[in-house]
């Protein structure tokens, strides 16, 4: 554990330089590490992104199959989130050890998601209560670097982006309905991610908070507020975590901070996608599993 690697005094350190707006690594506050990102990686799914933000690194695949829709939401697709915690990623891993990680990581991805207008689901239909379209979205946490849950829900968003559906059409002769899925490469369909949201995790240490917290400032923080924020600010879930409790006041300060921050890293991630979009087969290919 890194909280066992922390002396008083480095915590008091790095609790002070907060209140200065000046992190151990010289960020301010409201600034995130240095971040990588690829799509189009692994060849054999629908979709899939890579994201490494600082020492954290993530893996995303996405895989289109057809299937039943929900009876509640019956003309609509749906999502399905899985999250595998890599043994190589942290010795805290192995064995069962990354099994509460992967949950708390994927119900917080399917509560921020559970929003309209976060993905158009009914694109995804295509015979209202008998056929529709399921993407199963794998998250492999290969590194942890700290801040898990913003760096998987950028790779979320990005995988979704790539993402490439066979186009279907539906043709019904007697009563009797085929679907006919087009295996050409470029008759697909693609899915609308300008509203789906990212995780903005805000950390309270000391009497300040940070976002994309270091492992050495998770260490430092009791408390943190983790917020889905799409493009234009909307808080789609929200979830608190932690031993320490949050005033008013300070929920009110986080919240202000997140929608700022959130529709900033909302931007800056579809600027990349949409320039890595323009570049098509001419951006270098530095992914594996090709």
């Amino acid at each position: 554990m890194v909280d066992a690697l922390l002396s008083d005094a480095e915590k008091v350190f790095i609790i002070h330089g907060i209140q200065d707006n000046c992190r151990e690594d010289g960020r301010g506050c409201e600034d995130y590490r240095h971040m990588t990102l690829e799509t189009g990686v692994v060849s054999n799914t629908s979709g899939s992104s890579r994201v490494r933000l600082a020492n954290t690194d993530i893996l995303v695949g996405i895989k289109a199959e057809l299937g039943t829709p929900v009876p509640d939401k019956d003309d609509k697709g749906r999502l399905e989130f899985f999250v595998d915690c890599s043994a190589n990623a942290t010795p805290e891993f192995e064995g069962r050890g990354g099994e509460e990680l992967a949950s708390e990581i994927s119900n917080m991805l399917i509560r921020v998601y559970d929003c309209p207008g976060c993905v158009d689901l009914q694109e995804l239909c295509i015979i209202p209560k008998q056929q529709c379209w399921i993407l199963y979205i794998d998250i492999l946490l290969l590194e942890c670097g700290g801040n898990l849950f913003d760096a998987a829900s950028v790779a979320v968003k990005a995988a979704l982006f790539d993402l490439k559906i066979p186009r279907v059409t539906v043709t019904q002769d007697e009563g009797h309905v085929e679907l006919e899925i087009s295996d050409d490469p470029y008759d697909v369909q693609t899915v609308d991610v300008k509203s789906s949201p990212c995780i903005v995790t805000l950390s309270k240490i000391g009497h300040c908070h940070v976002v994309d917290a270091s492992q050495k400032e998770e260490a430092c923080c009791l408390a943190r507020l983790m917020l889905g924020v799409s493009e234009h600010g909307t808080i789609t879930g929200m979830k608190k975590e932690g031993s320490g409790s949050l005033d008013p006041s300070s929920i009110d300060d986080m919240l202000d901070t997140g929608k700022r921050v959130g529709i900033a890293l909302n931007k800056s991630l579809l600027e990349s996608l949409e320039e890595e979009q323009r570049q098509g087969k001419k951006k270098g290919r530095t992914g594996f599993l090709r």
